[in-house]
């Protein structure tokens, strides 16, 4: 038994390589090395870098003296869901434990990943002081449009032209797709990467649902009531605070689940999604009006 126990403990480092290639948002994960926990267990501490402008140089007196604030700024897990599955030992044995590996990589895929990436535009795209505008895009020319718009802002409000990711409805990118000119190629080349969303993953708000109440059982999540439907969202990553940190899926053996003679899979993701007050022009988000 111990070395069936290992084995799907393997499986572990395997749903982080799923969640890579299937999280459109993956690739805003920050530096791991740069926070550590708080001292409650759903707190992580960033830090937060501030320093004065130039002053002028005097002969006399030389320098003019500066402060550079160096701040941990505290801040709280806000995705912490979970799940636990059964698997009949049979079942598992039967398929040389495919059951339990095909149901973690699955789970992660098809449940976990569209969920954290939904959650995460919509924080982006709802916090308070983040650049944006809204309207119905039609048109390849009215997208590249609304994508110049979005680039302009940034420039003005100086955030580095390096790492800004676009993230887009499939319909609208194709929009851009078929012009082929050289005026949207110029534009779609302003970005580090450029992803297509599914609308299903793209709203201004969403509802997560519990699992246990009356109408929730399901889980997941759904758009809020109100909610918009986004267009597209530019991220610089540097204003993102998005840091994942998975728990080890939790294994009970048949012989220790009392209910049944079944494996037990659970799975939880806690993470933390934010924008660094001091970077809010490093968000661009464009709604839909309906």
């Amino acid at each position: 038994m111990p070395n069936q126990i290992e084995l799907f403990k393997a499986y572990v480092p395997i749903l982080d390589e799923v969640y890579k290639a299937t999280s459109l948002t993956s690739q805003l994960d920050g530096n791991p090395e740069l926070v550590r926990e708080g001292a409650n267990a759903n707190e992580l501490i960033v830090p937060m870098l501030d320093m004065q402008g130039l002053g002028d140089y005097s002969r006399n007196g030389g320098y003019v003296d500066g402060e550079v604030t160096l701040t941990n700024q505290t801040i709280p897990v806000n995705f912490d869901r979970g799940r636990m599955f059964q698997v009949d030992a049979m079942d598992n044995m039967e398929t040389a434990n495919l059951a339990f590996g095909r149901l973690a990589g699955e789970f992660v895929r098809t449940k976990v990943v569209p969920e954290l990436d939904a959650f995460r535009f919509a924080v982006y795209a709802g916090t308070p002081g983040v650049s944006g505008a809204s309207g119905a895009l039609a048109t390849g020319e009215g997208v590249i449009a609304a994508l110049r718009a979005a680039t302009n802002k940034m420039d003005e409000d100086e955030v580095p032209a390096e790492n800004r990711y676009l993230f887009i409805t499939p319909s609208l990118g194709s929009l851009v797709d078929d012009l082929d000119t050289t005026k949207s190629r110029a534009v779609m080349a302003r970005f580090a990467s450029v992803a297509h969303v599914p609308q299903t993953r793209f709203y201004s708000e969403i509802n997560q649902l519990d699992g246990y109440s009356a109408g929730k059982e399901a889980g997941g999540y759904a758009k809020a009531a109100g909610a918009k439907n986004l267009n597209f969202l530019v991220l610089h990553k540097a204003a993102l605070i998005q840091f994942p940190k998975h728990l080890a899926p939790k294994i009970v053996t048949p012989e220790q689940n009392q209910k049944a003679d079944a494996w037990k899979y659970g799975y939880r993701m806690v993470a933390v999604t934010d924008v660094y007050a001091n970077k809010l022009s490093g968000v661009y988000v464009h709604k839909a009006t309906a």
